[in-house]
């Protein structure tokens, strides 16, 4: 029997002069973690100081913040901003690309190689052990928020949920097939449908499992492009299949009638990853030995 989803207060902390926002709250916290991992990696291989691991996490918050939502304006919500481009700063209601950001982190992490002169992959070989506890974290805001939630399911699984707030997307389904009435819940004058907690899922592959993978690669030393490589490969194929599911975007006309823009833009991810696995164990260069 599916559950509803809990209705958290968006609100995590509320100071009286400040409101704390869990997504907010879920970003601060990726970055403490990001920097706390990064401290503990500079410490055991000796190549990154300290100073440089702030900048680096400074770096990387820019690109993040700055390339998710550009991305996710251009890619997901083009049209609005086309009508309004005050849009874009309107980052408090919501709405981040993670493709968008890894190519602002990909922008960021060129200018701090240039600034330390460190090589572009040696700085993403460093920073990329990191980033799935940014990903869990970015996924746990998502269900909080009870957004981005799964396709409807007709299966009898315990943990499927009905989440209040696509009751208006499972109305128009609904409307569009009575059937559905059969797996539906009644709430109030509405119905709402079963679905996957598809953020849950993304939370444990492409960061709990993706994290956990990359620690265990990168504890001893990998040639350049090695560990950028897996984490491509890793995301790009969690997302693949956690995509299948999540409810495909609004609006979206899905490709061959089944690859969503999720897995459609995480296409190019796993091939980069496949040629630069290839390329770091040809060329075998390695830019740190344990002590």
């Amino acid at each position: 029997m599916a559950i509803i989803h809990p209705q958290f207060n968006p609100v995590a902390l509320d100071l009286g002069f400040i409101e704390l926002h869990w997504y907010g709250l879920m970003y601060l916290l990726a970055f403490l973690f990001a920097y706390g991992l990064a401290s503990y990696r500079a410490k055991k291989r000796g190549d990154f100081t300290q100073e440089m691991v702030s900048d680096l996490v400074f770096y990387g918050a820019l690109g993040v913040i700055l390339g998710g939502r550009i991305g996710y304006v251009i890619l997901y919500n083009f049209g609005e901003f086309l009508s309004n481009p005050a849009y874009l700063l309107r980052v408090w209601e919501g709405g981040m690309s993670f493709h968008g950001g890894f190519v602002g982190v990909l922008f960021a992490m060129y200018f701090f190689g240039r600034k330390y002169k460190k090589y572009a992959f040696t700085v993403l070989d460093f920073i990329a052990p990191a980033v799935p506890t940014g990903l869990l974290f970015g996924r746990l805001g998502n269900f909080i928020n009870g957004e981005l939630w799964g396709r409807v399911s007709h299966g009898d699984y315990a943990h499927l949920m009905y989440f209040p707030q696509a009751v208006h997307a499972d109305h128009e389904l609904i409307n569009a097939d009575p059937s559905l009435h059969n797996i539906a819940m009644q709430m109030g004058d509405y119905f709402l449908l079963p679905r996957h907690p598809s953020q849950l899922y993304q939370a444990l592959t492409e960061g709990a499992l993706l994290f956990i993978l990359l620690w265990w690669f990168s504890a001893k030393p990998r040639p350049r492009y090695a560990v950028s490589a897996l984490f491509l490969l890793g995301y790009g194929c969690s997302r693949f299949i956690t995509e299948f599911f999540r409810q495909p975007d609004v609006g979206y006309e899905l490709i061959f009638g089944w690859m969503s823009k999720g897995q459609l833009y995480s296409l190019p991810m796993i091939i980069a990853g496949l040629i630069l696995m290839v390329l770091a164990y040809k060329k075998n260069i390695y830019d740190w030995q344990k002590a």
